[in-house]
């Protein structure tokens, strides 16, 4: 009955130290859907880059936690809106995020079995990121060589595959809804830039990252396979 009862108790405790991690990296692209530019969802305009830790607490889901740093250009231009096309603004912008939140896995995600593991996921959280503040004056875009930040909703699906015992490739579209509606230089903030305010006010904008993921898996196996 000792020998028993040791057991259990051993097992709890490492039950509690017991889950599989993964740290990776993230690459692809980044674009926005705001007053400037095209209007498409997905058309990345710059590079997107990152990191990212998961703790996969159970089959179904993992806490995550990421860094994402991208670049967006906002190009009238390439809008297939007349008036924009006609306005011609061209406003790029540095986006660097950290985010936690949960990822929800659609179909049971073991990976403390052999073989291939397969499934889409959606994730959501809160996000705070940091960007250039710019504003328009004379159809030019004035750089002062300032940060503002925000909070975002982020909006991720995506699916991933596990390679082998150890490496897990995915795939994912994350689009952000923000709290600020100046990553186009389209409403700054502040009295002393009223005069070079333009566009819809009453809608912020949103902006996009959309890549692979390719993550490294380790821990051990949790206590529940001492009974198995």
């Amino acid at each position: 009955m000792r020998k028993i009862f040791f057991v259990i108790i051993l097992c709890f405790g490492i039950w509690g130290q017991a889950q599989t991690y993964e740290a990776g990296l993230f690459a692809g692209g980044a674009n926005t859907i705001t007053d400037v530019g095209s209007t498409n969802y997905i058309v990345p305009t710059g590079v997107a880059f990152g990191g990212l830790f998961k703790w996969n607490k159970a089959k179904r889901f993992a806490y995550r936690g990421s860094v994402y740093h991208g670049k967006v250009v906002m190009d009238d231009s390439k809008s297939n809106m007349a008036s924009r096309e006609q306005r011609g603004y061209r406003v790029e912008n540095k986006i660097t995020e950290y985010s936690a939140g949960l990822e929800f896995n659609f179909v049971e995600y073991n990976l403390h079995k052999l073989g291939p593991a397969f499934t889409p996921y959606l994730y959501t959280g809160l996000t705070y990121f940091r960007y250039d503040f710019n504003y328009i004056d004379a159809q030019q875009v004035q750089d002062i060589n300032q940060k503002d930040g925000s909070f975002a909703i982020p909006m991720t699906i995506g699916a991933k595959y596990r390679l082998n015992q150890f490496l897990i490739l995915g795939v994912e579209i994350g689009a952000r809804y923000t709290f600020t509606d100046n990553l186009d230089a389209s409403n700054p903030e502040g009295s002393n830039f009223d005069e070079f305010k333009f566009g819809n006010i009453l809608s912020d904008d949103w902006y996009v990252f959309s890549g692979f993921t390719l993550t490294y898996t380790f821990g051990r196996k949790p206590c529940q396979d001492c009974f198995e």
